[in-house]
């Protein structure tokens, strides 16, 4: 076989991105995956129970619903088809009331005027708002940074004064966001919860804005789910790949970037095997594991390689999978129909929350994110019952245990059981008989979720945190925020770089395109120093 164009590393969901559109554009690509089947984080299987199918990551996709990335390759063509629950986002409270977000703007801004007569408008103003400037503000996440032409469209379509009040929205922390735009508790609920999808707790900068982010997602979008389980999504980019001649080799680990003269020239796996690469590689592998496992410290600058040492990842996460005999019991009726619940007694329980983590404690009470599967697609389990899942975070380094259990990170048996055992007592609180409809669970602590995918390092699922301070020209390290590295052609191509986690292709995206410029721009410059016809 012909040496490839380029190698990709890592088969997760922006490596297979970038390899298709590096396939559009002529290019021979193989991709070399450390696991024996592709998709990184956006995988699915039948590990709980035979008749239940869970995603073992990621699993509701707003981001990816809207990403021009995605879209433009038309996976529908190979296979993958979306699907919705009911509702899209439920908080159930003990007193009975529950803000819902629906793709009906009606339903939701109903359910928000249930908290407070004037939330109802509230959330239609805000929704105007990103119907304004909503695609603009997509394009500037979605593409390198800086984002020259969306933000030129975004600047001219609100004027500077608007635009800084923009900008001040977007920066403001997810509590006093909810204050300044909500007088109940619903709104507020929605915003704070939905921005702790992240890493970024009520009090925390940009909060605000990614919440509301992801509440117009949903309000617009929705947060679907491939039919048939995540894996589905991987299915339909490999597919799409293979059509267009390229390669997938899974259960290849490769050890390091082959440079010469500066350039990455190929990649070796764990066998000695070198696969050569004629114009770039790009890793689909978080920043610190590319330049401190792949390049090594001799090719990389004294203050890159401070940098690395320097880079903070997210909050670990533990997840817990159940196979239930029927849908759970939410004494909300609200809670019934939406595909993700939120668990928390209010904003103060997630600063509460937030604010264990941040001394380096297991939270006593988690904030737990649930996905009720079968409610968003009925192919994921039998009729009647339901496939769910829930996770909650903890520390990347703990200290120590704000409940009794003395959790310490050993995540032995007696560990896994105690959290998940709390994530369950919030469960039970909303949705008494809930532990009862359980057949069959399995908890995946952090190290289980690294040891299942090596990119989600000490469980961190977003792959570097969202806080302000590593976001734009400071992802993955401070510098351009671009996919660009030190060693020529070679590319990161994965959720460390901007824009970050999220199945968007983005990070995929971009990378692909700066490998294309990269061998265009030299051809033209060969081209116009070519001397004139004298004739």
């Amino acid at each position: 076989m012909p040496a490839p164009d380029a190698v990709v590393v890592g088969a997760g969901p922006n490596g297979l991105v970038a390899a298709n559109l590096l396939a559009d554009a002529g290019w021979q690509v193989v991709v070399v995956e450390a696991q024996d089947r592709p998709g990184g984080a956006v995988r699915s299987d039948r590990g709980v129970h035979s008749d239940y199918v869970h995603d073992l990551f990621s699993a509701f996709y707003p981001l990816a619903a809207a990403s021009p990335v995605i879209r433009d390759l038309a996976l529908d063509r190979y296979g993958l088809r979306w699907s919705h629950a009911a509702d899209v986002v439920a908080h159930p409270l003990a007193d009975g009331r529950c803000p819902v977000l629906s793709r009906d703007l009606r339903r939701t801004t109903a359910s928000l005027a249930g908290f407070a007569a004037p939330d109802g408008a509230a959330w239609e103003r805000l929704h105007r708002l990103w119907r304004r400037v909503g695609d603009d503000l997509v394009g500037c996440l979605f593409t390198p940074f800086p984002p020259v032409r969306a933000g030129l469209r975004l600047g001219a379509r609100t004027g500077p004064g608007d635009g800084l009040r923009l900008l001040r929205t977007l920066l403001l922390p997810a509590r006093h966001f909810g204050e300044e735009h909500f007088a109940g508790d619903g709104g507020r609920l929605l915003i704070a919860g939905n921005a702790l999808h992240a890493d970024l707790g009520p009090e925390s900068a940009l909060g605000g804005g990614f919440g509301w982010l992801m509440c117009m997602l949903g309000q617009d979008h929705g947060f679907p789910v491939p039919a048939g389980g995540a894996g589905r999504l991987t299915d339909a980019l490999v597919a799409r790949l293979r059509d267009r001649g390229g390669t997938v080799l899974c259960g290849r680990t490769v050890t390091r970037v082959v440079i010469r003269n500066g350039r990455a020239v190929a990649v070796r796996t764990t066998d000695g095997t070198e696969i050569p690469a004629r114009r770039a590689v790009l890793a689909d592998l978080p920043a610190p594991l590319v330049y401190g496992r792949l390049v090594g410290e001799r090719h990389l600058p004294a203050p890159l390689r401070a940098d690395v040492r320097r880079f903070q990842w997210d909050f670990a996460t533990v997840k817990v999978d159940w196979a239930l005999s029927r849908p759970i019991p939410w004494e909300c009726e609200g809670a019934r129909g939406a595909g993700t619940v939120h668990v928390a007694e209010g904003v103060d329980a997630l600063t509460r929350f937030a604010g264990q983590l941040a001394m380096h404690q297991v939270p006593d009470v988690p904030f737990t994110v649930l996905g009720q599967m079968t409610t968003a697609d009925p192919a994921r389990s039998p009729a009647g019952t339901e496939s769910a899942w829930g996770y909650t975070h903890v520390p990347q380094h703990i200290r120590g245990d704000a409940g009794e259990e003395d959790v310490r990170g050993r995540w032995d048996a007696h560990e896994k059981e105690a959290v998940a055992d709390r994530v369950e007592a919030g469960v039970e609180r909303l949705a008494p008989g809930f532990r009862a409809s359980i057949l069959a669970r399995r908890v995946l602590a952090p190290p289980d979720l690294e040891q299942l995918n090596p990119s989600l390092v000490g469980g961190a699922v977003n792959q570097g945190t969202t806080q302000l301070h590593q976001q734009l020209v400071f992802r993955p390290l401070p510098g351009l925020g671009r996919p660009e590295t030190p060693i020529r052609a070679l590319y990161l191509c994965s959720a460390t770089t901007h824009p970050g986690g999220g199945v968007h292709g983005a990070c995929g995206a971009n990378a692909a395109r700066a490998a294309l410029r990269a061998v265009r721009v030299p051809r033209l410059r060969r081209r116009n120093a070519r001397p004139s016809d004298p004739g």
